[in-house]
């Protein structure tokens, strides 16, 4: 079993930044792809970024490529997504995701899921 808990969610306004956070416990983090998902209000959910177990390869939606950045420390059990250039669109619940594989996260197909943090942008 892997718990993941996101942190760092809030209002923004348009143009500003935010850095989430993951924190994830349970069996050993390093061995996990991680990813970030987002659903907007009456929207269905979306990829937004994955990283691999060592973080040597990533990958982003085309919406958000340039502007927001994932990474991870091992050390930590954690992986983070810097947003930057905020769009009153990037507004949505967003959540963590892990699974051992890494193409199983940018499939959107992760096994495990945490219950998400808010991020709203003003515009």
């Amino acid at each position: 079993q892997v718990q993941l808990v996101e942190s760092g969610g809030g209002l923004v306004q348009a143009g500003g930044s935010l850095r989430l956070s993951c924190a994830a416990s349970g069996r050993t983090f390093s061995s996990y792809a991680m990813g970030w998902f987002r659903q907007a209000p009456g929207k269905e959910r979306e990829f937004v970024a994955a990283i691999s177990w060592s973080g040597g390869n990533t990958y982003y939606a085309d919406s958000v490529k340039g502007r927001f950045t994932i990474s991870r420390d091992n050390a930590k059990n954690t992986v983070y997504l810097q947003m930057n250039s905020l769009k009153h669109e990037d507004t949505a619940v967003y959540y963590c995701a892990a699974d051992e594989g890494l193409i199983t996260v940018v499939a959107a197909l992760p096994y495990y899921w945490g219950q998400g943090t808010q991020v709203t942008v003003s515009s």
